[in-house]
């Protein structure tokens, strides 16, 4: 067996507190007085060998539902799509796995490239001026968008359409607690924002109104008339958006959004239990200087060649705390550069005709549900997911989906009152019609 870790031996221990001036361990603590120290035992299993660990952990993760052994149709924010072999090649290379941040661009040259290139990548995809070097993921940079939008227009309350993921709902209003921002939800009709109701509540107090395209339901949401309601009250205009969808769709920028956030996890990142992600963020050329994280320029040096630096890092580390524009530290360069690489490998044409296999594919099943009795909750135009209606409990209807092999969609009734037993169904291209056909046949009678 191929050992991961190399144990400290009682020299290594006996070295380390020499040079260190200390007899034993115990003196480590000295400054903890004995009445709080824990002199117990831990109730953890006995250590065990790297071999026998190794044995133990791999039999574990066999109890999972993993993609290789399942056929998915989970969405919900995470995807599973085809990810090009080089993605894993690139990143295993020591000089990409082992950097850490990019400070030093005489030997950085190689991060910054690739940043460089994730942020040109995703302005080509949204139709922005500028996007950051990432951020942690989908829903905190929706949150940044928030805050950078009530900080801009000086205002302290902030629309969000309930059509937005429930998730990234939660991370917005957590961040808006600690700015004393209001948040307040625009009900949803027919699977999209209600532009009745938008229009009665939208006010000159608005910071900004925030929509998701398409939305946690897969429907793709108007948004030539979401920016006329939004910009006639000089609210900002901020979208959420699935990169992979912007292969096929009109890019938000080209309605006039001021911001545009979303998830790169379509490209090249694994589902992975959820996480780690990349979020991405991108504005038009007016707010370049209030971007939260920092941005890679492009420039030459004293030779007149090509080369890369940060040129904007207005973060807590480097500026006065109340001139930063966010306290994000580390960016998720490492998940930036599986994008990079994704994107690169499939190229604009790839990429394009990935998307339009989604949207093929999801309305083949779509079909499908509907010809064998299913009620589809919301009619419209959607990308690669959609909403139908069962006679019982989705957790029941997974349960005995997971029996054969499949993993089902999304339940609703979790997150949304109204919509108990509807699931929430994802179709990638990586779903084949055979798989889509037994999906629905095993769906059998449950169709409401």
């Amino acid at each position: 067996m191929k050992h991961r870790y190399l144990p400290m031996t009682e020299s290594d221990q006996k070295a380390m507190l020499e040079t260190i001036g200390v007899k034993a361990v115990e003196e480590l603590f000295s400054d903890i007085p004995e009445s709080v120290r824990f002199k117990g035992e831990y109730k953890i299993k006995p250590a065990k060998s790297e071999t026998a660990l190794m044995k133990e952990l791999t039999l574990m993760a066999q109890k999972n539902a993993d993609l290789r052994t399942n056929t998915s149709f989970l969405g919900a924010g995470v995807y599973d799509h085809y990810m090009p072999v080089i993605v894993d090649h690139v990143l295993s290379r020591s000089e990409f796995y082992t950097a850490y941040t990019p400070y030093q661009p005489e030997i950085s040259q190689g991060e910054l490239q690739a940043i460089f290139e994730f942020q040109t990548m995703i302005c080509e995809l949204t139709g922005m001026d500028v996007a950051n070097s990432s951020m942690y993921d989908g829903g905190t940079a929706l949150a940044e968008a928030a805050m950078l939008s009530a900080g801009n227009t000086r205002r302290k309350k902030v629309l969000i359409s309930s059509s937005v993921h429930p998730e990234s709902k939660e991370v917005v209003k957590s961040y808006a607690k600690g700015q004393y921002i209001e948040v307040i939800e625009i009900p949803h009709k027919d699977g999209v924002t209600d532009l009745d109701a938008l229009n009665d509540m939208i006010g000159e107090d608005i910071a900004a109104v925030i929509v998701q395209y398409p939305n946690f339901f897969g429907r793709v949401e108007p948004l030539k008339e979401l920016e006329e309601i939004i910009h006639a009250h000089k609210s900002m205009f901020v979208v959420s958006s699935n990169p992979l969808s912007l292969g096929a769709l009109t890019p938000p920028g080209k309605f006039g959004a001021d911001i545009v956030a979303g998830d790169a996890q379509p490209f090249g990142i694994p589902t992975a239990f959820g996480g780690p992600h990349c979020g991405y963020f991108a504005v038009t050329s007016k707010l370049m200087r209030k971007v939260p994280g920092r941005l890679v320029g492009q420039t030459v040096d004293d030779q007149g060649r090509r080369g890369f630096v940060l040129t904007l890092q207005a973060r807590e580390q480097h500026i006065r705390r109340d001139k930063a524009t966010s306290n994000i530290c580390s960016n998720q360069a490492l998940n930036a550069l599986a994008a990079s690489v994704a994107m690169t490998a499939l190229g604009k044409k790839g990429v394009k005709e990935m998307a339009v296999s989604n949207m093929q594919k999801a309305h083949y099943a779509k079909t499908k549900f509907k010809e064998n009795g299913f009620e589809i909750a919301f009619e419209g135009p959607f990308f690669n997911e959609f909403v139908i209606k069962l006679n019982k409990p989705v957790k029941e209807v997974n349960k005995q989906l997971l029996e054969k092999g499949i993993i089902g969609g999304f339940d609703l009734g979790r997150d949304f009152a109204d919509l108990k037993n509807h699931m929430l169904v994802a179709v990638t291209e990586l779903r084949t019609k055979e798989e889509i056909d037994t999906f629905v046949k095993e769906m059998g009678d449950y169709h409401a």
